[in-house]
Parts: structure tokens; C-alpha cells; sequence
């Protein structure tokens, strides 16, 4: 009697001859491209296992074996035993080796046949789950002693002090994110537990903004209240011991005003020197707002301080002439040096080459009134400009928030690039002079006291994202600038002197304006976050070996000679790093005892290609200021670039289209401590886990450490803790500063993308963030400021 069909052979068959015919015709295209035969070999090995199983033979299975046991060899060689690595490799044949085994017994007539199908399917469960358990829970990670504490530590140049308070956006204007403060230490930090949370509200209502999500806020923390600001500008100042509202302030932001994002990263405390004790604005607060406003409180109630600008604000876009909503911002917290506010504004990347100024301009705190005015195009001009005439359209633009140093008068302005990012051939001299630099200004004239430049002629977006540091370093006051390339500059902060070894390294030429490219690029000999080696095949990842055949062949297709490998037209690039870092707006915290900077990254390329106008404008590629009720003209990966030649179709992060997962493997994002004296590695750690991350967006609940992408920064305390939140696990965690292990963590409603900050209330030591989400990061939305407290004793 002939043997009945096995319905599961046929299916399973037809399944892997299916991917078999994928992987072949791909691996035959990747082949034509110089790449790995492993998928066309597999490709064709497949169709034959598959044939074989819809016939019903058993050969079919021991072919399928084969290709697995070869398959685990070849990754194995590949990439070592390197867990994340071998996941698309092996994770996926192995689910279709084990439904092999199983119906094995469908295609035998031997007594014992199930028996032996489930013993085999189960024994290579067990293995793999062992193999795989083994690598994931490893700590391989190499620590270096912690420097010895020097009890001098380092003066801070702000006047300003952290511990009982939180007096400013990066803990003072020199930016270290430290706090003297140890109540939270090491041997207790595993209590702690959260002691409030109070949603602040203020959020967008039309539904083409309210996508544009994420606060990025870190509040302040002065006397007896506690102020934050909302996404759409909104004080709130609460109770820093029971986070209960005490009052709020509302700007009346219009949504159509939102840039990219509805990012509020701090406000601004000041204490106007000599006003009568309780008098109004004797203390204020003071923000920039989205739509471009700075705003003037009462620190203790809340009402607008008559004496600043009319009626408690001032128009900061006077003198930008046409503003479009949505074209000119703040959204990071004023600098004040000597009771000057310095303000730059978020331009919006990409639309137009004739975008609003980028102008930096200097308010006197008490008044509201311009003091000065920084054009680099007008360099005379001190003031507004003179009647009929606008400052210089489409300038590079400080975006971030700037450091300053109260002894010596100067703000340190991170510069981003002109309108256009990806283009320079349009730019002026003054342009390419300033474009992603780090600028010291004098806060008494405005007038540039130094320029540090770290790209020649900027066409990746590597704009300085972050706040600069201020520290000490070998006895001479210094700043630590980091960057979206990941590399870190040690600078005098009174002369721009670099105090560490910068070195130069050929940069790739060619691209779209080869007649712009610079023939050398500098880096930093002393430390870079930046890996050292080139991105290869190998590096590329994905769900399945489907996914990762898709990103071998793109990465082949397109143009990659390393670190500042210029876009080209009709052709795609690498750039490596992405331009959201290295170190971008979350900037790092500085240990000034032990003398440790601590550094979280992202480690990711962006898939860049522009695109001819023509084409552009088919696809309708607009200028915001087109198309009127729109918070952007098409999907985010493509910026018009409005009267240049070229627009531009960045895939931040390099995605496969139907997973959504990353072309490049893990880890995304890391964190590190890094010794100031001799600029090593202390250890460095992926960051963030895979608990929120997976295919089709939906997430896996793995507990392991994949290191995903991050924004926000960190802080760190005298105990040798470290906090942070930062990555899209949505979890803010304890890290210990010797080991760089996390020593607690706790889950948060939404996406923690913000610095938290560390204060003093009642004797009890708080650590509060804004756990707002992010659009960008895909972490939920929220408006909560939580914080976490060690039990009452």
C-alpha cells in the first residue's frame, strides 16, 4: 500500500524552496556586485532540499542539515561568536531546521520515528538556547581603574553650584551634569523607588503636529520650586518634595509653530542683582519659545515681568524679515554670562537655501532688550540691522545649548551648518569660516573671541549637537567639545588652543561638487567614540538572511570609502557615523573629582542619495512654505532642499523597508567613561536593551543589552552613580561608575529622551526626569516629570 502524503513535508517544502528562490536570485545579484556566494550556493541548496521535501523524500531534510550545520560554520567564520551577529545568520535557518526534524517522521515508516523527530527537535532547541544564553550573558567588557579623586576637584567658572539645586540646564552653564550629592549611593541605590509623577500637559492638539513629539526636557531646581516646560512652551513650576503644581505660565504657542520637533529643553533661572528682596521678577524664569518669543516670569508666581520687553516678552525674529511658522525656533534653554542671555534658533534643516538668519543675539536679562546682534555675514553690524535691511538668510544656525564661562565673559556657541546641509557649493566664505564650529563669544560686544572648526565645508550634517564642557584640564582651564563624529577635542577655553593632538586623515573626494571636497579632514588623536574600523559586508544585519542579503546588496550599490565619504546624485553613500552621532544634543557629564567623562553614543550610518530637482519635484518634494497645514511636505527622509539643484533622501539609521529593522549590526548605541588625563578608555558598554526593539515594531521583551540608538544625556554624582535614561528600552538606569554596569533600573510611561537632574529637598535626595518620548527615537509619547527617592527612613 503506497505511503499517504505528508501535507507538512509538502508546506514545509514549498517554504524553503520559496526562500531557497529568494536568497539564489539575490545571491546572484550580490555576486555581480563582488559580494559573498554563500547566498547563492545556500539560495540553490535550498531549492533542492525544498523539491525534494514536496516530493516526499527524506532526502530533503538531510540536505536542509547540511545546509545548516555549513550555514553555522560559514557564520562562525564570519563573525565569530558574536551573538548579534549570528542572529540573522542562524536564528531563522534554525527555526526552519527544527520544523524539518519534525516532520521527519511524516516521511518514515519506522516504529520509533516520532519518538526520534521530537528528541531531535527538542535536543537542538536546548542546544541553541544554551549556545545563544552562554554568549548573550557574558561580560566581556574590559574595565580600567577609575583615576585617583583629586579633593581640589575642579573650579567651576559659573558662579554657579549643584547639590541642594539644579540652577541650570546642564547643572550650571559649564555643562558638567554632576552632582556632590551621596545619599544615593552604591549600597543603596537598589531601593530606590518612584515618589511622584505629575503629567504637565501642554501638548499639541492639531494632529499634523502632535507626531512631531518630544520634550527633551531636563528641568531646574532652585529654593523651594521646581520648573519645567511643556512641549508646546508651557512653565510649569512644581513642589520639588511632592511634584504638586504650584503655578504655570502659557505662552499660547500656535501648533502650525513647531519645527521638527516639540522639544523644550530647559528655561532659564536668574536672580536680577540688587532688587529689593520680593519685589515682581526680583527672580525669573526665562524661556525661548517655538515660535520664537523669549519669555519672562516670576520665579515665585508666575506673572509676567512687565520689565522685560512688552509685557513680559520679546520678539526674537525682529530683523529675520519673512518668517515662515515653523522655520525659526528655540528650543534649548538661553545661555546667560554676565546677565546676557545668548540665543540661537533651530532653523529648519533642509527646506530652503533662503531659510531665516542664523543669527545669535545677546538680550540683557532685566530688560529684554537686544544688546547684540552676531551676523558673520554683517560683522559690523552691532544692533538690529539698519532699516531696510535683514540679517543674512540661511546662515548657519545654533540649534543647541551653549556653555559660558563668568570669568572670562565668553559663551561657547555650538554652530550647525547653512540651510542646505548636503550642498556647499552655494555657501559664502563666512559660511564655510563658521559652519560646524564651536564659536567663543564675547558676551559684552558679541564679537567672536575664537573659532574651533571641526568640518571643512560640511556636507553630512555634522552640525555640533552638543553643549561643550567645561573643565580643568592639566592645570589649564579647558573645554571638552564632543561631536557628531564621535570625536572629542580638549580646547583652551580662553584662546580656542587645542591641548590635545589633533591629527588629519584623507578624506574620499568626488560626490556631487567634487570641487568642494577638502583633500583632509582633522580628527582627535586623543579619543573618538567613533569605531576605528571601516564598515564591511559583514557588518550587515537584519531580521533573517533575507534581511541581510537585502542590506548586503545595498551596501555593495552604493558608495562607501569611509569616514567622510561624500553624497552623490542618482547614486546612494554611506555616511558613517549618521548625523545623529557620536555625541549629539545630550551632550556628556564630567566627574570633576575623579576626573571622568562619561559619554553615551550612537553608532549608525545614514543611506544618503540626492535627488536632481526635477525628479524632486515629481515626487513632490516641497519647502514647508508650500504646502500651507503641512508640518512637513513628505515622508522625513526627504528635504527639499528649495533652490538648489539637488534635494535629499537621507535613511537615517539605514532600515530594510518591511521590518524596519537596521541594515548595520548591534550594537546602535553605547556608553563610556573615559579618563581626562589621558584621554583611554576606561570601559565602554553597549547601551540599552532589546526589551522595546523588534521586527514589524514589535517589541521582543529580550532583557539583553543590543545597545540601541539614543538621545538625551547623562549624569553623575560623587557616590560614583551614574544616571540616565537616553536609550528606546524606555527604562532610566543606575550605572556604576567603575564598571559601567547598571546597578538599577526602572520603567518609564514614555520615552525617556531627556537629561534627568539630581537635587536636594528636605534632607532627601531626588533624581527626577521628563519622560516625554521622542518621534525621531519611535519611544511613546508622554508628559510626565517622575521623580525617584530612597525610602523615609
Amino acid at each position: 500500500m503506497p505511503k499517504r502524503r505528508s501535507w507538512a513535508a509538502t508546506i514545509l517544502g514549498i517554504v524553503i524552496a520559496a526562500i531557497g528562490l529568494v536568497l539564489a536570485i539575490g545571491g546572484v545579484w550580490l555576486a555581480a556586485l563582488g559580494g559573498s556566494l554563500y547566498y547563492l550556493v545556500t539560495g540553490v541548496a535550498m531549492l533542492a532540499a525544498g523539491l525534494q521535501l514536496v516530493r516526499g523524500r527524506m532526502a530533503g531534510v538531510w540536505i536542509y542539515v547540511a545546509i545548516f550545520v555549513l550555514t553555522f560554520l560559514w557564520a562562525l567564520w564570519e563573525v565569530g561568536l558574536e551573538p548579534w551577529a549570528l542572529v540573522p545568520r542562524v536564528i531563522a535557518p534554525l527555526v526552519l531546521l527544527i520544523a524539518a526534524l519534525l516532520v521527519m517522521p511524516t516521511l518514515s515508516v519506522a516504529r520509533n520515528r516520532w519518538k526520534a523527530g521530537l528528541f531531535s527537535a527538542g535536543a537542538v532547541l536546548v542546544v541553541a538556547a544554551l549556545f545563544f544564553g552562554i554568549l548573550g550573558f557574558q561580560d566581556n567588557v574590559a574595565v580600567a581603574a577609575l583615576p585617583a579623586q583629586n579633593s581640589q576637584g575642579m573650579a567651576d567658572p559659573s558662579g554657579q553650584a549643584t547639590g541642594a539645586d539644579w540652577p541650570a540646564y546642564g547643572g550650571t552653564t559649564s555643562a558638567r551634569r554632576y552632582s556632590p550629592l551621596t545619599q544615593i549611593s552604591l549600597s543603596n541605590v537598589g531601593k530606590l523607588e518612584k515618589v511622584w509623577e505629575t503629567h504637565t500637559g501642554g501638548l499639541p492638539t492639531d494632529p499634523q503636529f502632535t507626531k512631531l513629539y518630544g520634550t527633551e526636557n531636563t528641568p531646574l531646581k532652585v529654593g523651594n520650586l521646581l520648573y519645567t516646560c511643556t512641549a508646546k512652551n508651557v512653565i510649569v513650576a512644581l513642589d520639588p518634595a511632592t511634584g504638586k503644581q504650584a503655578w504655570r505660565f502659557d505662552p499660547k504657542v500656535p501648533d502650525d509653530w513647531i519645527p521638527y520637533t516639540t522639544a523644550c529643553r530647559g528655561v532659564v533661572y536668574y536672580a536680577v542683582p540688587n532688587a529689593p528682596q520680593g519685589s515682581l521678577c526680583a527672580t525669573r524664569i526665562v524661556e525661548g519659545t517655538l515660535d520664537s518669543r523669549l519669555i519672562a516670569v516670576d520665579a515665585l508666581t508666575g506673572k509676567p515681568c512687565t520689565d522685560f520687553g512688552t509685557n513680559g516678552q520679546t520678539d526674537t525674529k525682529i530683523g529675520m524679515g519673512d518668517v515662515y511658522p515653523g522655520y525659526a525656533s528655540i528650543n534649548s534653554a538661553p545661555t546667560v554670562v554676565r546677565g546676557v542671555a545668548v540665543v540661537g534658533h533651530q532653523i529648519l534643516d533642509g527646506q530652503t537655501k533662503f531659510a531665516p538668519s542664523g543669527v545669535i543675539q545677546g538680550f540683557d536679562m532685566v530688560t529684554g532688550k537686544l544688546r547684540w546682534a552676531w551676523d558673520m555675514m554683517h560683522p559690523d553690524w552691532n544692533g538690529y540691522p539698519p532699516a531696510g535691511q535683514y540679517w543674512s538668510r540661511g546662515t548657519p544656525n545654533s540649534w543647541t545649548g551653549a556653555s559660558g564661562d563668568e570669568q572670562l565673559g565668553l559663551a561657547y556657541v555650538p554652530m550647525g551648518n547653512a540651510a542646505n546641509d548636503y550642498l556647499s557649493s552655494h555657501r559664502s566664505p563666512q559660511e564655510n569660516q563658521y559652519a560646524t564650529s564651536l564659536v567663543a563669544l564675547d558676551v559684552m560686544t558679541g564679537k567672536p573671541r575664537w573659532t574651533f572648526q571641526a568640518v571643512k565645508k560640511d556636507v553630512w550634517d555634522y552640525d555640533f549637537g552638543s553643549q561643550a564642557t567645561l573643565i580643568d584640564y592639566k592645570g589649564t582651564p579647558a573645554i571638552v567639545v564632543p561631536s557628531k563624529q564621535g570625536d572629542m577635542y580638549v580646547l583652551d577655553r580662553a584662546t580656542g588652543r587645542a591641548l590635545t593632538p589633533i591629527g588629519t586623515v584623507q578624506a574620499p573626494g568626488g560626490g556631487a561638487e567634487p570641487a568642494q571636497r577638502a583633500a583632509t579632514q582633522i580628527v582627535s588623536l586623543w579619543h573618538t567614540l567613533r569605531r576605528p574600523q571601516l564598515l564591511t559586508e559583514r557588518d550587515m544585519w537584519g531580521m533573517s538572511p533575507i534581511d541581510q542579503l537585502f542590506c548586503r546588496i545595498q551596501f555593495r550599490q552604493a558608495d562607501y570609502r569611509g569616514f567622510f565619504t561624500p553624497p552623490s546624485v542618482g547614486k546612494r553613500s554611506v555616511e558613517y557615523p549618521g548625523y545623529n552621532g557620536g555625541s549629539d544634543w545630550g551632550g556628556v557629564s564630567v566627574d570633576p573629582v575623579r576626573g571622568v567623562i562619561v559619554a553615551n553614543y550612537n553608532d549608525m550610518p545614514n543611506y544618503v542619495k540626492l535627488v536632481p530637482r526635477a525628479e524632486a519635484t515629481k515626487l513632490g518634494v516641497l519647502p514647508r512654505f508650500m504646502t500651507p497645514g503641512k508640518s512637513s511636505s513628505t515622508s522625513h527622509s526627504i528635504d527639499p532642499q528649495w533652490a538648489s539643484p539637488y534635494a535629499v533622501n537621507v535613511n537615517a539609521g539605514w532600515r530594510v523597508p518591511w521590518t524596519g529593522m537596521l541594515c548595520k549590526q548591534p550594537p546602535y548605541g553605547g556608553i563610556r567613561a573615559i579618563d581626562i588625563a589621558t584621554g583611554k578608555t576606561l570601559w565602554d558598554r553597549p547601551f540599552g536593551t532589546a526589551r522595546k526593539n523588534g521586527p514589524f515594531g514589535i517589541p521582543s521583551g529580550l532583557p539583553f543589552h543590543i545597545g540601541t540608538p539614543n538621545n538625551g544625556g547623562s549624569v553623575v554624582t560623587a557616590s560614583g552613580l551614574v544616571f540616565i535614561a537616553a536609550a528606546t528600552d524606555d527604562l532610566i538606569r543606575a550605572i556604576d561608575l567603575r564598571t559601567g554596569k547598571t546597578v538599577w533600573s526602572a520603567k518609564l510611561p514614555a520615552g525617556g529622551q531627556a537629561t534627568p537632574m539630581v537635587y536636594e529637598q528636605g534632607g532627601r535626595e531626588f533624581l527626577v526626569i521628563f519622560a516625554g518620548g521622542h518621534h525621531f527615537m519611535e519611544t511613546p509619547a508622554g508628559d510626565s516629570v517622575i521623580a525617584y527617592a530612597l525610602p523615609r527612613a
